[in-house]
């Protein structure tokens, strides 16, 4: 039976010394000024925050959640202090991590210093009460560097060298797929940047949903390909006040996410399986492409979702509805197919993988998994797509797929299954931002400025 989750990780407490907790970084002083009580709170806070983390190893998205919710007192500026300043924590660790000081209180400061000043946060009276605290004088960068200019500052304060190849894991570099140099910088580059929100426009004309969201305030704009996909921007926003996406117009899923249901290619009279569904991204892709197929044809198909956890079909469900398709739900129980043997024109496996490809947006995971993370995904990604490629007809299309760069589980798993089903043959894809003519198409986060993503397309021998 399919699963899900990350590997477990190692203990990575040596990473952060966590201060004692019943004390706080800056005992409460008269003499401090407001600006200097909020960064010693701030700074507190997001001590606590990281320390749960790496300790739990829960994704710092579920603990800002679950702390924010306990926590009301928090306005919208001291949520946001919070929440870049532990996501840029994450997203420099790697060099954070190297640093000496001659106390902790010292250390974490300068840390929390260095992150803000290589992002350019715009708090610069917090930041300063930081620089202050950690005893370190430099100036402050007025725009966000590269990682390049970022690592020469950090170099210059710290009196360490350090290296780009540092911000991601050795393990990773272990497992991903070899990269020249430069392209290797590229790659660093992009984990280290915020990636726009990209979204799918369906059930109505693209300019006027850009339209409608520019009128509303939005940075939304057509992406270079794809005749559906829209960027919304870098900014933050809150989706449930925006209407195209409280209807259904709009769905947010990654530019690299929507290659997938792109190789796919559903006609509009095709029944296709989405086997690893999840909450139903590329099953509501699936369904709106084979709208846009059906222009003129009043056929239209099928399409079957499946997982194995019920709170995500039943979200997918939720939002079928909200876009008006009409998906319907197979769970699986067993490690008996959960549809009917050679039932499909079209069978996606858009499978349980480390999500190493989503680093840029999740940098806390760099730190919170291990090799494991990948290790234990080969067999099982192989397992589920031996299995669900009997649902594909004689003449159909198998699509494999993950959000991960390691290349055993992508090429590897890929030449075992054919090894196991000689009646599956690999077609050619033509890579979308690249125009790159391959069977095997991985997107790396810097050609799209996006996540990275696998996928290849089999076809089964009539």
């Amino acid at each position: 039976m399919p699963g899900t989750g990350r590997g477990t990780s190692v203990n990575i407490a040596p990473l952060l010394s966590p201060l004692d907790a019943e004390k706080p970084l800056t005992a409460p002083s008269p003499s401090l000024t407001p600006a200097q009580k909020r960064a010693a709170s701030y700074a507190n806070t997001i001590n606590t925050l990281f320390t749960e983390i790496l300790d739990s190893r829960q994704s710092a998205d579920r603990v800002l959640v679950n702390y924010f919710r306990s926590n009301k007192k928090h306005g919208s500026k001291d949520r946001k202090v919070i929440r870049e300043t532990l996501f840029a924590l994450f997203r420099w660790w790697g060099w954070l991590q190297q640093l000496e000081a001659t106390d902790e209180q010292s250390l974490w400061f300068l840390r929390l210093t260095l992150a803000a000043a290589i992002e350019a946060h715009p708090w610069t009276d917090i930041v300063c009460a930081w620089q202050q605290q950690a005893g370190k004088s430099f100036a402050l960068p007025e725009q966000a560097l590269a990682p390049k200019a970022a690592a020469a500052l950090v170099s210059k304060v710290s009196g360490r060298h350090v290296l780009a190849r540092d911000l991601a894991p050795d393990w990773f570099w272990q497992a991903v797929t070899p990269l020249p140099e430069a392209r290797e910088e590229l790659l660093i580059d992009a984990l280290c940047s915020r990636p726009p929100i990209w979204a799918r426009v369906q059930n109505m004309p693209l300019s006027k949903a850009l339209a409608e969201l520019r009128s509303a305030g939005v940075d939304a704009s057509a992406a270079p390909v794809f005749k559906d996909a829209i960027s919304l921007g870098s900014k933050s926003i809150n989706l449930n006040e925006i209407r195209l996406y409280k209807e259904g117009f709009i769905e947010v899923q990654d530019l690299a996410s929507q290659v997938i249901g792109q190789v796919c290619a559903p006609r509009a009279n095709e029944n296709w399986w989405d086997a690893c569904s999840g909450a139903g991204g590329k099953g509501l892709q699936l369904s709106s492409l084979m709208q846009q197929d059906n222009a003129a044809k009043g056929v239209l198909g099928t399409i079957t979702a499946s997982d194995i956890r019920p709170s995500a079909l039943n979200e997918l469900e939720k939002r079928a509805k909200r876009a008006g398709f009409n998906i319907k739900v197979a769970p699986w129980r067993s490690d008996a197919l959960p549809v009917a043997r050679e039932a499909f024109d079209g069978v996606l496996v858009d499978a349980p993988c480390s999500c190493t490809g989503t680093w840029r947006r999740n940098p806390d995971m760099r730190w919170l998994d291990d090799s494991q993370a990948i290790s234990d995904k080969p067999a099982l990604q192989l397992d589920i797509l031996s299995r669900a490629c009997d649902a594909v007809k004689p003449g159909g299309t198998l699509v494999y797929a993950t959000c991960s760069l390691a290349d055993s589980e992508n090429r590897q798993v890929v030449d075992a299954f054919l090894a196991k089903r000689p009646e599956f043959t690999l077609e050619t894809l033509s890579h979308p931002f690249s125009g790159e003519q391959t069977q095997y198409l991985t997107i790396w986060p810097f050609e799209a400025n996006a996540d990275g993503m696998f996928v290849v397309r089999f076809r089964k021998q009539g």
